[in-house]
């Protein structure tokens, strides 16, 4: 991960360079799961918590691991003062980074003025892999409604070695609105760090 709060939540989901560790899938913003999304059910599959302020969540569907999944939806909190467009400016700034050992990297963006939310797709690969990894992604910023900071809700799609890779580039024309049209207007459910017990 990418030390500093600010980046905590814009390169948190870049999945394929940073496996899950063995930690619990204990829900620490009160959305214990699961998360329906596109009429696919998602299930807590694991949470981290690195600070006072950051917490994590992945769900992924009924019989897949976080560290080799397909299919992902995350829900992210970040409490320090940060807008969803500086979390999205500092994704995009580490994209831009990675441009130069990436063939595959792309991304746009949409801001809404009016909520503050922005909408960020981007598209990245580890080549280097075996086998290799493309991974799309969608993220939603939100403004926090109960104080400083950002919820970030995500999906994740990936292909793993060539045959699976392509599919995924070669099908992204056909899917990809309607999942960012989908993420746009999810009802999001509320989420906020809890406690520690």
């Amino acid at each position: 991960m990418i030390p500093g709060m600010k980046c905590a939540i814009a390169a948190a989901a870049i999945l394929l360079i940073v496996p899950a560790l063995a930690q619990s899938a204990e829900d620490r913003l009160g959305v214990p799961g699961p998360v329906t999304f596109q009429n696919k059910s998602y299930d807590l599959k694991w949470s981290s918590q690195p600070s006072e302020t950051y917490v994590k969540q992945e769900y992924v569907p009924a019989g897949q691991a976080v560290e080799a999944s397909t299919d992902m939806f995350l829900i992210e909190v970040v409490t320090k003062p940060i807008r969803p467009i500086d979390a999205a400016s500092s994704q995009i700034q580490m994209l831009n980074g990675r441009k130069g050992s990436d063939p595959v990297v792309n991304y746009d963006i949409v801001q809404n003025e009016k909520t503050g939310e922005v909408l960020l797709d981007f598209l990245i690969s580890d080549m280097q892999a075996s086998p290799i990894i493309v991974e799309w992604n969608a993220y939603r910023y939100v403004p926090r409604k109960d104080g400083d900071g950002v919820v970030l809700y995500a999906v994740t799609r990936r292909g793993y070695g060539e045959p699976d890779a392509k599919a995924l580039l070669q099908g992204l024309k056909s899917w990809r609105s309607g999942v960012i049209k989908a993420l746009a207007s999810f009802r999001a459910p509320p989420a906020t760090i809890r406690p520690v017990k």
